[in-house]
């Protein structure tokens, strides 16, 4: 653990003073500051960095991940916060107000942050050690700073810890987890069918960056990249009136609006991309879309232009209550489903994106403020509650073929560092009434179409 001695500043300075690789305004920066820089009087062009804490992490308990995740914010909205305690101050105070005002509190709440951070690992897996020593913070030069981080993205992206992410902690070895899936049985009036809409992998490269259903009307209202099947006017300003009018890639007339962010290829190369997403778009190798039906009851007909969400785009920031996407490879599926990290698969196998949405609806909305209470998940035991019923239960289910190492992800919101589990997916219902009821039938007939 980090030990602060009890001797004059210019010396302790001089220890903490030394290469670190720390995120600081959205690049991943490294630090060779000066020994003296900390007594100095703030400067308007100066900044304060951090060494970076997520990539230092073992892998983090399911248990824990929401407390992390939000300790790990925290450590973000300190650096800003002294940050701007350093531009406000420019000019004041005499050779060790910087040291005092602001780095030295800035460590003690950093310090505080590490320990809840270990804490929150050690109740459910071995408590990390050795936290402290990445809480102690430097100032540099912005200029420099900005050099630094523009000179080392590429080979920030090489090790799997890009300027805004993913990091080599997102990822982890399948064949290392233990076996975590566990199916509920099919109980008594069961509806065991299925329907496959066959609507393509988007092949004709429909994409954008909006989301009708969670910011209508805004261009770029995702900031980040959707892949697009099924209607092909999809857009940020589509309304039921467009997209009724609509085409479709989709057979039988479906022209539903089927969604997700995109999967990227990362390499060494890639320079920063709009809102921070960089890469190169992988098309899928398959696209499954299938409406399954309920463990424990039949289906009744989705209602035309009812729109649904799954998983959460800001899962980082907002915690993991609704985050339901998730990761596994071809031949492991059955076996290991990840929420919070991305598999790297053995050779031959595929990266498997599965996403779930909720299947109970409440009979009156096709959609709410918040787009979830009008559609919900079912209980552990696959019972809908009071109010609701059961609909056909729609599931995403996509393969890619990525190459070997940690080198791709998931397009997010510039904030949420393409974790795994901000993976999220939207669906609106613009089948013709003929083909939801054949859907409803295959289902609770126990047939498999489409």
């Amino acid at each position: 653990m980090y030990t602060e001695h009890r001797r004059g500043r210019t010396r302790r300075n001089a220890l903490i003073a030394v290469a670190a690789i720390a995120v600081g305004g959205g690049g991943i920066i490294v630090v060779n500051v000066a020994a003296n820089a900390a007594n100095s009087t703030p400067s308007a062009a100066q900044t304060i960095t951090c060494p970076a804490v997520e990539g230092s992490l073992p892998a983090i308990p399911s248990q824990a991940q929401a407390e992390v995740t939000s300790n790990l914010q925290l450590l973000q909205t300190q650096i800003a916060e002294a940050n701007k305690r350093l531009a406000s101050s420019a000019g004041q105070g005499g050779p060790n107000f910087v040291n005092n005002a602001i780095l030295g509190p800035l460590k003690d709440k950093r310090v505080a942050t590490l320990n809840r951070i270990a804490t929150a690992i050690g109740r459910n897996a071995a408590r990390p050690q050795g936290l402290d020593a990445l809480a102690p913070c430097a100032l540099t030069n912005a200029a420099q700073a900005s050099a630094s981080a523009s000179a080392t993205s590429g080979a920030g992206a090489a090790n799997g810890a890009r300027a805004n992410g993913p990091v080599a902690a997102d990822f982890v070895d399948i064949k290392s987890v233990t076996p975590n899936v566990v199916k509920p049985p099919n109980q008594g009036g069961a509806s065991k069918g299925s329907f496959i809409a066959r609507c393509g992998r988007n092949q004709n490269k429909h994409f954008n960056p909006d989301n009708f259903i969670v910011a209508p009307g805004v261009s770029n209202g995702a900031q980040h990249t959707h892949d697009y099947v099924g209607n092909l006017t999809t857009n940020g300003f589509s309304t039921n009136q467009t997209l009724a009018a609509g085409g479709t890639t989709c057979a039988n007339n479906d022209k539903s609006a089927y969604f997700w962010p995109v999967l990227r290829n990362l390499s060494a190369n890639d320079k920063p991309g709009a809102d921070n997403n960089t890469g190169t778009i992988l098309t899928a190798s398959s696209v499954t879309i299938k409406f399954k039906g309920s463990t424990v009851s039949k289906v009744t007909a989705m209602p035309s232009t009812l729109k649904i969400i799954t998983g959460d785009a800001k899962a980082l920031t907002n915690g993991t209550g609704n985050a339901k996407a998730s990761w596994s490879c071809t031949g492991f599926e059955n076996k290991v489903q990840l929420t919070d990290k991305y598999p790297l698969c053995p050779s031959g196998s595929k990266v498997v994106r599965t996403l779930d949405f909720p299947s109970c609806w409440d009979g009156v909305n096709t959609d709410s403020a918040n787009h979830r209470t009008h559609v919900v998940f079912p209980d552990g035991a696959g019972q809908c509650q009071v109010g609701f019923k059961a609909i056909p239960k729609l599931e995403y289910r996509l393969t890619y073929k990525v190459a070997s190492g940690a080198n791709f992800a998931v397009d997010s919101f510039p904030d949420q560092n393409h974790k795994p589990v901000t993976d999220h997916a939207d669906f609106a219902n613009f089948m013709p009434a003929k083909l939801m009821n054949k859907v409803v039938s295959c289902i609770n007939t126990g047939r498999n179409c489409g």
